[in-house]
């Protein structure tokens, strides 16, 4: 099954011969109607470039390259197989092979806009009479793709505003934050495309990425015209718990100084629960406190295990004045120091960090920044491994991702349509007609039902895509520097 026109729910096959006899045109856009996130009004919009060209460029390079009936009879093999015979025909897949393009337009908002809910992101429409039936024929492919990146880069802009606000509050140096966020969610990802979307969405708010497949799709479908050197991401040496196993617990102050001397210059990150993370702190960190403080760089404790909120600010139920009550942040400060930040909130030196990537979430990252700064410290003492926990558990319903149909051509006819089910609580209710993005009086960007000629040329959204190939593409410091710029 290698046809890209395959590539969808098996309910769109029959739809081109119900439309009404002479349609010619079909317009349809892709917005985020509703969000199930309190407060939640604006939803970053990301992924279209990317699967624009994958699956509309790089995906039909093989379908357009044929020069027999292969693909009609490709088709028409597996409809025949699925269906039964006769049931959908094939005729139309041999005419738009013959064709040689896709004869589609992608008219888009900019990417890494941030846009209020039930404002289209995007409107997709034919170009040629005979293939109306192209237009929503993508919807499934291009729902599966596009939700995923746009909920995550969403998602990453919240923790992103909890950490800037933090960061104000406590003193903390505001470039850091860039690498306060850190993805670490590919193991537990829905497969390596999700891997790859989400976290490339999340490398629009931040800079600390394990992931490292989101980088190439950076690389290679935002890449084009990116300043030399320009850093999409990075990460640090570290160490995982079958490093430190290896070595025994007799022997873990050893396995420290090993990686101090395996890492010598930088920063490196070690995973400090195998065994007794208290006892880390508290008697292994001290006896090579001169080690790290001489060293050129960073060392990074990383706990994995607990609640983090009591691991990194304290436990105000343990027994006061033990490491459980203290907390790490604490506990490192006695041992390291560091320096007051204009605020008055302690931070720790320069050779000696903390990062928590277990179980993370936003109120956990709130609950933290808040527990340091009610002790006087300030939240740059604490990187986030943000996991899987986070970006796996959404669905394309959290933010109410659809793309419909709103204009339709009739024997050369307009006409607005629309649905808006009264068995409905009105979060299905779409769009109308031909579609314009404006801004309004206060400058927020509002949807125009049933728009003008007038309003649909300065529409904010822009062609971008036509008949098989890009009018216009950005880069992805373009893409990040705009959704950096949102206040």
């Amino acid at each position: 099954m290698s046809s890209p026109m395959l590539l969808t729910d098996s309910y769109k096959l029959s739809h081109r011969a119900m439309y009404p006899e002479g349609t010619e045109r079909l317009l349809s856009n892709w917005t985020a109607r509703g969000s199930r996130i309190p407060g939640q009004e604006k939803v970053v919009f990301f992924g279209l470039q990317y699967f624009l060209r994958k699956y509309l460029m790089e995906g039909f390079e093989g379908f357009f390259a044929c020069f027999d009936d292969a693909n009609a009879r490709e088709y028409q093999d597996f409809i025949d197989a699925f269906f039964g015979p006769n049931a959908v025909g094939s005729n139309h897949i041999q005419d738009l092979q013959d064709l040689g393009y896709l004869p589609l337009e992608f008219r888009a908002l900019p990417e890494g806009t941030r846009t209020p809910l039930r404002v289209p992101m995007f409107t997709i429409e034919n170009t040629h009479d005979d293939f109306f039936w192209l237009t929503n024929y993508l919807e499934t492919i291009i729902s599966t793709t596009m939700w995923l990146p746009c909920t995550s880069a969403t998602t990453s802009q919240r923790y992103r505003q909890i950490l800037d606000d933090a960061a104000l509050l406590t003193g903390s140096p505001p470039e850091f934050v860039d690498w306060q966020g850190h993805d670490f969610s590919m193991r537990g990802m829905a497969g390596l495309e999700a891997a790859q979307l989400s976290g490339a969405g999340h490398l629009l708010y931040f800079t600390g990425s394990d992931t490292l497949p989101a980088v190439n799709l950076i690389n290679h479908y935002y890449g084009k015209g990116l300043p030399e050197g320009y850093l999409v991401a990075s990460s640090v040496p570290a160490s995982e718990h079958s490093v430190v196993c290896a070595g025994g617990e007799e022997g873990e102050r050893e396995t420290v100084l090993r990686i101090l001397d395996v890492v010598p210059t930088g920063i490196v990150s070690n995973v400090s629960d195998t065994w007794d993370y208290w006892g880390m702190l508290t008697e292994i960190l001290p006896s090579v406190r001169d080690h790290i403080m001489e060293r050129d760089g960073k060392y990074v404790v990383r706990p994995d295990s607990g609640d983090p909120v009591k691991i990194i600010v304290g436990d105000p139920n343990a027994v006061i004045g033990s490491p459980e009550y203290k907390g790490s942040i604490e506990l490192l400060w006695e041992t390291f120091g560091g320096t007051t930040t204009a605020t008055g909130h302690k931070l720790l030196d320069g050779h000696i960090g903390l990062i928590y990537g277990d179980s993370i979430t936003e109120q956990r990252c709130a609950a933290i920044v808040e527990g340091l700064h009610a002790k006087e410290f300030a939240s740059g003492n604490v990187v986030f491994g943000i996991g899987s926990y986070t970006f796996n558990y959404v669905t394309r319903d959290t933010h109410g991702f659809a793309m419909k149909a709103t204009w339709v051509q009739i024997d050369g006819e307009g006409k607005a349509i629309y649905k808006d089910p009264k068995t409905d609580d009105g979060l299905k209710k779409s769009a109308k007609g031909r579609l314009a993005v404006l801004l309004d009086e206060r400058g927020e960007m509002a949807l125009i039902n049933e728009a003008t000629l007038k309003q649909e040329a300065a529409s904010l959204l822009r062609p971008v895509w036509r008949d098989g190939d890009f009018i216009y593409e950005e880069n992805f410091a373009q893409i990040r520097e705009r959704a950096r710029s949102h206040p």
